[in-house]
């Protein structure tokens, strides 16, 4: 910090000094006649200037001692965090409230980039697993291709059929992932039948129905609810989905609605394994697989985190109980119509 700048600073101070010692002098010129008015005004002068010189000398290098440490850290490539400790102490109150907005600014902007850091760091461990996920159908596609002898071109297009469902569903799951944020800019309410999105949920994996000769159950789907088709049966086949992977052959799945004052309900019930109680509280999280998504299959763990993050965007939710060797049971909350304009 310059002398120069110091005295820029400290101009109102000077001006008003200026500006005093005029309307000293000019009382004095008035008030006292001769020459000794003019020895009273000189004297007078030069006694004030003598203490602002001495008080504006005296400030500029107690000053600048904290600009000359604060300079210091201009241009350093330093932790955050370290740097705001390491600042010189203030020496008035103004530089303490603009050390305060420092640190309150180094610390919001120290969360903000933990976040982001965090979230391309849980993009980044989804991607891979998608990764691995989707090659392991191609690599089965490829080897029924090269153990085509033998098999007849029926028998062929059919397990070829089986993978490639597979790499769509794990494409569509990347492709919703990739939209959650935006979700404001695409999706539209409307009344919606229940039995007519769960028909379609089923058709896409009808054949792992009959394979695995599960029974669905859709006698008590009655209800309309409102919602957004594209996106509700996105969150449904992936539960259906769940259910099928881990009810044994022979099982069912019921469907059924019901409905409260306050809201209308889909339950999604199967047969299957169940959910150990340590992993129940845990199903939605983001990448969370879970006892059986490490011994009954691989698993991204994303398929039912991302039908909770649609659902309450959506305005819904989903609840899930289970008990293990018995099966499980999931559902999704609708609230009532008038409650929609809560919806953000």
């Amino acid at each position: 910090m310059s002398f120069l700048s110091y005295l820029k600073d400290k101009r109102y101070f000077i001006g008003m000094y200026a500006g005093t010692m005029l309307f000293i002098s000019m009382i004095m010129l008035v008030s006292v006649k001769g020459q000794a008015a003019l020895n009273n005004i000189a004297y007078t002068n030069a006694g004030c200037f003598l203490f602002a010189a001495f008080y504006i000398i005296f400030g500029y290098f107690y000053r600048k001692s904290f600009y000359k440490e604060l300079s210091e850290f201009l241009g350093k490539s330093q932790h955050q965090d370290w740097a705001i400790a390491a600042m010189p102490e203030p020496q008035t109150n103004e530089q303490e409230l603009y050390l305060q907005l420092l640190t309150q600014l180094s610390k919001d902007q120290a969360n903000e980039t933990h976040l982001l850091q965090s979230e391309i760091r849980n993009h980044q461990e989804f991607i891979l697993s998608w990764i691995h996920e989707v090659k392991l159908p191609i690599a089965a596609s490829r080897l029924i291709m090269e153990n085509r002898a033998g098999k007849t071109a029926e028998y062929l297009v059919d397990k070829l059929e089986d993978e490639l469902s597979k790499i769509d569903s794990y494409v569509e799951q990347a492709l919703y992932y990739s939209r959650i944020d935006s979700f404001s800019r695409d999706y539209f309410i409307s009344e919606l039948s229940l039995n007519l999105l769960v028909k379609e949920s089923i058709k896409k994996v009808a054949k792992l129905f009959i394979a695995k000769r599960i029974r669905p159950d859709m006698e008590s789907l009655t209800l309309v609810v409102n919602s957004d088709s594209k996106w509700l049966s996105y969150i449904i086949g992936q539960i259906v989905s769940n259910a099928l992977t881990y009810t044994n052959n022979g099982g069912s799945i019921a469907f059924r609605s019901e409905e409260s004052d306050s809201e209308k309900r889909l339950i999604i019930q199967d047969t299957g394994i169940g959910i150990d109680a340590a992993d129940l509280g845990r199903v939605f999280d983001k990448g969370f697989t879970g006892v059986n998504g490490r011994t009954h299959s691989r698993s991204t763990g994303m398929g039912l985190y991302l039908a909770k993050q649609m659902a309450l965007k959506l305005g819904h939710d989903l609840s899930i109980t289970s008990v293990v060797g018995e099966g499980t049971t999931v559902t999704i909350h609708f609230m009532k119509m008038q409650h929609y304009n809560d919806l953000r």
